[in-house]
């Protein structure tokens, strides 16, 4: 049986309408509580008051109360499965494709004659690894546009399904020729990043707007923690594969005999493996299907009151009021009314858009960078041989460990410990601290970069490239996704949370194309076979290092969302009228009471 939901009980602090204009009386104003009630009269009009001193906002509608109140419950841990598995699908295919590329290169581009293996030419390692980052940023805008005009539910199943075609299609990619196989890789990378770009604003908008008011932070980080595991199957799905082919087709070192040293059944290799990314995204596709439209979407931008608390009704199981007058209501209020292009927009909320878009643009330059030249690290400093001396199923057997153990160490706990603490200690101290340390072990990674690169120091050097990536994930990597799904409007939420993930794959753009040729040795001599010189490793990662430092600093910009409800955090239920009431006193033409 259903329990009535009682929104009074369950709802913020009383309105302190009454009792503020009831402070503002001339009869009782003292000329200490007049200079108190102007600047308080003056934050309340810029919106920088704290909630808890002075809540201006209506009562909530019921569905939204009850949802900011609920314990937590089976339907949340659903959500962040169903949810979780697209981001878990959406690492894997974004980050297996650095691992194919060595044996990419040794298939469809062996030199006769050369004393090293074959490589992919610098465009077209840099088009492989980019092209599925440009879908993404696309997808990001379009599908977080799309997620606000017709709905989280609709837009949800096209990009799963997506995901799912184009996975398969990557690892069916054909041609006559090395660069017909390539094109026709780029081409269905590019739609699957198309796809996976939806999954990001979609996928935190959803949780957001489920998940109550206490742990929406840890429900949240826990859809994108599912990202670590993806990287982790990633690696371990390449070990498998490469380890089953390396002992059922021998092979000599390049050394020994160059053609001979990559099997003609390696080609099946790398197809797997990014076929491989369609089964997670195709078994999550009929529960997506069945989760209802977020009771915020339905009600605060498609108006459907009745709506809303039917579906809310079900997944609560307790009896909710529809209200359709204070959804209408709301509808006619000034501050839900303005665009994303408006000045209200920009005096309401451009900082923070400038904050989630910035920090994100910077953290993605550092991390995107890291994953893609990380082999390079691991070859640097001995973890992987020279290539020359293994065949090409031993060199992605090796490059899919080493990634494996930097993932197993450093990526997935850094994520949950976010999930832990982020609705303990906040979103801005996780990402001030996560700015801070990747900073502070990346300049004591490049300082001392040849104290590292010699013989017997090459563990603490993985070590500390480890704890990078368990700060980036115990940090920004986690908040820069959660930030921007609390902070805006229902009506633009999707829309914002696409806008700031557009700005963080142009930042992985930057890393991933820049980085091949920046990571490059500065003895032309020593780059790899078609490169130019570039700035080193180590200056790559003093780069890096003034990036996160840019990080931190736009980390100020962004609000910090513990602890409140989304219709706080973006003011949607503010009291204008009360407002314009405070903003036309004139405070200097009251005589104060002696």
């Amino acid at each position: 049986m259903k329990k009535p939901f009682n929104a009074h009980a369950s709802s913020a602090a009383p309105s302190l309408n009454t009792d503020f204009l009831r402070f503002l009386r001339l009869d009782s104003i003292s000329s200490s509580s007049l200079l108190w009630s102007h600047s308080h009269s003056r934050e309340l009009t810029q919106g920088t008051r704290k909630p808890e001193q002075a809540t201006m906002a209506k009562q909530n509608l019921e569905v939204l109360n009850a949802l900011d109140v609920a314990k937590t419950q089976l339907y949340h841990f659903t959500a962040i499965v169903i949810a979780g598995m697209g981001f878990f699908t959406d690492a894997y295919d974004l980050f297996c494709i650095s691992l194919v590329t060595k044996l990419l290169g040794r298939i469809y581009y062996y030199v006769d004659g050369s004393t090293t293996p074959g490589t992919l030419p610098p465009n077209v390692s840099a088009a492989v690894n980019g092209v599925a980052f440009c879908g993404t940023l696309s997808g990001q805008l379009f599908f977080g546009w799309l997620g606000d005009k017709m709905g989280r539910k609709k837009v949800y199943g096209m990009t799963l399904m997506l995901m799912v075609i184009c996975s398969l299609a990557s690892g069916l990619s054909f041609g006559h020729t090395a660069k017909g196989v390539m094109a026709t890789l780029c081409f269905f990378r590019f739609w699957l990043g198309f796809g996976i770009g939806g999954d990001y604003p979609l996928s935190a908008t959803i949780m957001s707007e489920y998940a109550n008011k206490k742990t929406r932070g840890a429900f949240i980080a826990a859809v994108f923690a599912m990202q670590g595991f993806g990287i982790l199957t990633g690696g371990i799905v390449t070990l498998v594969i490469s380890a089953a082919f390396k002992n059922r087709f021998h092979a000599p070192d390049y050394s020994e005999d160059p053609l001979g040293s990559t099997v003609p059944q390696a080609d099946y290799v790398w197809r797997i493996i990014l076929m491989f990314g369609a089964v997670p995204a195709a078994v999550t596709y009929y529960w997506r299907m069945k989760m209802p439209e977020t009771a915020r979407y339905t009600a605060l931008v498609a108006k459907n009151a009745k709506q809303a608390a039917q579906d809310m009704t079900k997944v609560l199981q307790v009896e909710i009021q529809e209200e359709p007058e204070k959804v209408e209501q709301l509808a006619l209020k000034e501050n839900n009314k303005f665009g994303l292009f408006s000045r209200e927009f920009a005096r309401r909320h451009g900082l923070h858009l400038l904050g989630t878009t910035t920090t994100w643009f910077v953290l993605d330059i550092a991390f995107y960078s890291q994953n893609l030249f990380q082999k390079d690290i691991f070859s640097a400093v001995g973890w992987i041989p020279k290539a020359q001396t293994m065949n090409a199923l031993e060199e992605i057997f090796r490059i899919a460990r080493a990634q494996t153990l930097i993932a197993l160490c450093g990526t997935v706990p850094g994520y949950w410990f976010t999930v832990a603490l982020i609705d303990v200690i906040g979103r801005f101290v996780i990402q001030m601290m996560g700015f801070l340390m990747m900073t502070l072990f990346m300049l004591g990674l490049a300082i001392p970069y040849h104290h590292w690169t010699t013989p017997g120091h090459h563990i603490g050097f993985v070590v500390m490239y480890g704890f990078t990536f368990f700060f980036a994930n115990f940090g920004p990597n986690s908040t820069t996704f959660i930030v921007p799904a609390e902070i805006f409007p229902a009506r633009l939420r999707s829309t914002c949370h696409g806008i700031s993930a557009a700005a963080g794959k142009a930042g992985a753009i930057v890393g991933s194309f820049g980085f091949l040729y920046a990571a490059q040795n500065q003895d032309k001599s020593k780059a790899e076979r078609g490169y130019p010189a570039g700035i080193g490793v180590r200056n790559s990662l003093f780069v890096l290092a003034a990036c996160n430092l840019l990080g931190l600093l736009f980390t100020f910009l962004v609000p910090e969302a513990k602890g409140k409800s989304l219709e706080e955090m973006s003011g949607e239920n503010d009291d204008e009228e009360v407002e314009q009431q405070v903003t036309n006193i004139d405070p200097f033409s009251i005589t104060p009471i002696v």
